[in-house]
């Protein structure tokens, strides 16, 4: 089994259990519908033009924008070139920088 068919997996699974304590009464509507929500966000990909395009516009070196996202310099050179792909908790920084620019995270 891949490794994104058994995180898709897993997320179905901790889907269901919410749904299920939900219907128990142990989860409220509204935070059921906060959860909803949260399971609706799809983070795309972000190619390399866009991520140095962000980091132009915030007018920040490389050092500056690596230690806002908590990784290293050489990091962000490689993702600026394509040779590496930002995921995980580094793409969803970008693309809350993207959304509400870098002040969101200062």
């Amino acid at each position: 089994m891949g490794k994104t068919s058994q995180k898709n997996r897993v997320f179905a699974e901790i889907h269901e259990t919410v749904r299920g304590l939900h219907g128990a009464g142990l989860i409220s509507k509204r935070r059921m519908s906060e959860f909803e929500a949260l399971c609706q966000l799809d983070i795309e990909a972000m190619p390399a033009e866009r991520i140095k395009a962000l980091r132009e516009q915030a007018h920040v070196s490389q050092a500056v924008f690596a230690a806002v996202l908590n990784t290293s310099v050489s990091t962000v050179q490689k993702w600026e070139v394509g040779d590496k792909k930002p995921s995980g908790p580094s793409l969803k920084l970008l693309n809350l920088i993207e959304r509400k620019g870098l002040e969101a995270l200062l």
